[in-house]
């Protein structure tokens, strides 16, 4: 310690300790997988000298027209500066259109299947519940069923428009048709026909535009792919599907002759000796047309007039002339019989059911009386000879022998019946549809006062027609609001006869043959010998007290 020298320790800055420290290493583990390779397939070809002679020929030739339309331009319009070498270019780029891929028919059935793959994919769970759901509660509810909703079809060209028509293809049981139009008269617009098809819910297949409302349509059960329309101009017309344009490939026009009130309803004939194809048409002007497809126009003849019943035989002479200035009765809807060919029935829009035939057409052969409003659908059973519904405003659907005047019953569904329909598995099951928005499915074999299902599938929607898919246990029904909904039956709602008989044997021998089954006669006696009927196929049977 000398004099002012301090006594503090100078530290070496550079000093430092070492600290270690170890961290946790994670267990390594080693987890194999096995993959299968993804499939292969060899291609092989061969490149000869006069393959790729050939492509430079075209090549060549391809170049050589570009080059004459482009001196051929030129000369008409000389051009200054760099627009020969433009003009030149366009003109190469219009003839690579020529081949061009993207917009070539194998690139289109292309991307065709490819968007029924993505939807496919997309609707995955209701392709599943389509091809396996069954309610399996229906085991347990003895008399009763369900309806499962499967896809809806819909397309922003026709909001707003009301489902007038609905109808399958006869060959192709995915593919069904729709017509677009309006029961609201005072709101009348173009018309919409759309092509879906079950592979592709999302879009329609084919669609065409009418110039007025669509009403009415029908496909050919022979050739599948004509569509005979009626328009509520009066119009009638035939659509080909293949056919890409926009336009109808027969129609009719006030100088070849048409409806004068909207055409409620159209359905193809048998071809006659000619060869020619045909269908029928009514309207409410109160005519049953047929219309025969020549070589270049549709050719009408009315096979009957829809003369008002019942008023000239109530009182006489003063009847006659009222008749004459009523006029016609409005007709808003036909069949015809399945094996009487020349046999058919009229619904009117004064509730009169008339039967009527192609060769007598001054006269009806019988009138039913049932209704207080108008029939809306009237349709024949599809096993039975003598038996079909009528559907009304009325609120009523009444099922009627055509060799009785009074109908064998009647079921009252609390709202106005937009359409019915039989269905093409079992003599017994009818579906109708309500302006409600409810599905009513009876079978007459299981409860002839109540239905087995009474299901509201809408919400502020009235629904307007409904048919059953002729292989599936699917049904469409159609609103007012442009939606077509899809729907399942459940297992109760779509038994045949062979199903119910087996069923009637294994409750009896359950009982030990106390159960009091009630088998159809093995002959056929009086009336039922007449009409012949289906050859094993199911039989309806009804007994009227």
């Amino acid at each position: 310690g000398g004099v002012g020298v301090s006594d503090k320790k100078l530290r070496n800055q550079f000093n430092y300790s070492e600290r270690a420290s170890q961290t946790f290493n994670n267990p390594l583990r080693e987890r194999p997988t096995v993959t299968e390779p993804p499939p292969s397939v060899g291609f092989n070809s061969m490149v000869t000298q006069w393959e790729v002679f050939d492509a430079f020929l075209e090549d060549i030739e391809v170049k050589s027209i570009a080059k004459d339309k482009s001196s051929q331009q030129q000369q008409k319009k000389p051009q200054a500066g760099g627009g020969e070498k433009e003009e030149e270019e366009e003109t190469l780029k219009e003839a690579a259109k020529e081949g061009d891929i993207v917009h070539s028919a194998a690139m289109s059935k292309s991307l065709k299947v490819m968007e029924r793959m993505v939807n496919q994919n997309t609707y995955d769970d209701i392709a599943q519940d389509f091809k396996y759901w069954d309610d399996q509660s229906d085991t347990f509810k003895e008399g009763e069923g369900t309806l499962l909703p499967l896809w809806k079809f819909f397309t922003d060209k026709v909001r707003r428009k009301h489902v007038t028509a609905l109808c399958w293809n006869p060959e192709y049981y995915d593919l069904f048709a729709v017509g677009y139009g309006s029961y609201d008269f005072m709101k009348q617009g173009s018309g919409v026909i759309c092509c879906f098809s079950l592979k592709n819910p999302s879009h329609p297949e084919y669609s065409f535009t009418t110039e007025t409302g669509v009403m009415c349509l029908d496909f050919h059960p022979q050739h599948s792919s004509l569509l005979a329309v009626g328009c509520y101009d009066g119009t009638v017309m035939i659509f080909d599907i293949r056919n890409k344009l926009n336009k109808p490939i027969f129609q009719s026009t006030v100088k070849t002759g048409k409806h004068t009130d909207p055409v409620w309803q159209v359905c193809w004939q048998e071809e006659d000796l000619a060869k020619n194809l045909n269908f029928f048409s009514i309207s409410s002007d109160g005519r049953v047309t047929l219309w025969t497809m020549s070589k270049n126009e549709l050719q009408f003849t009315d096979v009957m007039e829809l003369k008002l019943a019942g008023i000239a035989n109530s009182s006489g002479e003063e009847a006659g002339e009222e008749t004459s200035l009523v006029g016609l009765a409005g007709g808003m809807c036909f069949d015809f019989h399945r094996t009487s060919e020349h046999l058919f029935i009229v619904g009117t829009e004064e509730g009169k059911i008339h039967k009527c035939s192609k060769a007598y057409n001054s006269q009806y052969l019988d009138t039913y009386t049932g209704h207080y409003m108008s029939v809306y659908a009237v349709k024949w059973n599809k096993f039975h000879p003598r038996v079909f519904l009528s559907a009304s405003a009325d609120w009523t659907v009444k099922l009627w022998d055509h060799s009785q005047k009074l109908p064998l019953m009647s079921f009252d569904l609390g709202n106005a019946v937009g359409d019915v329909a039989w269905s093409p598995f079992s003599a017994s099951v009818f579906g109708a549809v309500t302006n409600d928005g409810k599905v009513h499915v009876f079978d007459l074999a299981e409860n002839k006062h109540e239905p087995m299902c009474d299901q509201k599938v809408v919400r502020k929607s009235k629904l307007t027609h409904i048919v059953f898919n002729p292989k599936q246990p699917l049904l469409l029904v159609g609103d007012d609001r442009g939606g077509v909904l899809c729907l399942k039956l459940s297992p109760n709602l779509r038994k045949t006869e062979v199903v119910r008989e087996k069923e009637k044997e294994q409750a009896a021998a359950g009982a030990g043959g106390d159960a009091a089954v009630k088998k159809p006669p093995p002959k056929k006696r009086g009336a039922e010998a007449e009409g012949g009927g289906a050859a094993g196929g199911p039989r309806l049977s009804i007994e009227v007290a």
